[in-house]
């Protein structure tokens, strides 16, 4: 099974490689962020290539401390233009992952995230869609205002339907907020499934070894859809790809 590795008790050399991947990760994020708050008069991707090689540089450093990399499945499906993208949400591996993937991107994220220092200054800079969960209507009509501007500018917008993280095999309420944008811009949507969760859990400072398998979905067109059933389209692909990569089924 690809998630059996830390199904036992993690030993003392997982504690100290996720402890030196920490130390890095911290050190990295304030580099980073330090350089692109240099670069706030910059214009927007100006700002984004000096920021974002943040992204590569904890890629690499989880390989060589935490011995956890990843292979990615369906580059083909990619289509030309950017569209938007809905994504399983397990761990943070996966907000860092998709960057060096789709570029430029946006994400649409709770706005108490841009109040982290160093962290959130530098992602403020990267034109997020900051939403207040709580208010969901107002959250909708800001995802869909601010999602079609950043369409129509060339960015790919990244949601995580979920919400919030959820454990490896557990499914959460897929909301609809991505799929309503992409049926209101005519864009189409592009879902990703991976199992991070089972090396990068929630919640946990720990990182296991191992291979986190990425696949990308074909694109659901969504001309002449409802939101609601381009969303559950999405949905069941997600869930039945993450179900195979976790039961170590190739696609």
């Amino acid at each position: 099974m690809p998630h059996a590795d830390h199904q036992a008790a993690p030993g003392l050399g997982i504690f100290l490689r996720s402890g030196l991947f920490a130390a890095g990760y911290v050190s990295l994020t304030v580099a980073f962020a330090t350089l692109g708050l240099l670069s706030a008069p910059l214009p927007y991707r100006a700002r984004y290539k000096v920021i974002t090689p943040w992204t590569q540089a904890v890629l690499a450093w989880l390989r060589i401390t935490c011995g956890l990399r990843h292979e990615i499945e369906g580059l083909d499906n990619i289509p030309k233009n950017p569209a938007v993208i809905l994504c399983k949400h397990q761990s943070a591996w996966e907000t860092i992952a998709l960057e060096p993937v789709f570029r430029p991107q946006c994400w649409l994220l709770k706005r108490e995230l841009l109040w982290i220092p160093f962290f959130g200054w530098a992602l403020a800079l990267l034109k997020p869609i900051a939403i207040d969960r709580r208010a969901q209507r107002s959250a909708l009509t800001r995802l869909v205002e601010h999602g079609a501007q950043r369409l129509r500018d060339g960015i790919w917008v990244v949601v995580f339907p979920e919400g919030t993280r959820m454990p490896p095999g557990v499914r959460g309420k897929y909301r609809k907020g991505g799929a309503t944008l992409a049926v209101q811009t005519g864009h189409p949507v592009l879902p990703i499934a991976h199992n991070a969760g089972d090396f990068w859990p929630k919640r946990s400072m720990l990182k296991f070894p191992g291979v986190i398998r990425l696949v990308i979905g074909k694109p659901i067109e969504t001309a002449g859809r409802s939101a609601e059933d381009v969303n559950t389209e999405a949905a069941q692909w997600i869930e039945h790809t993450v179900a195979k990569l976790r039961a170590g089924d190739a696609d």
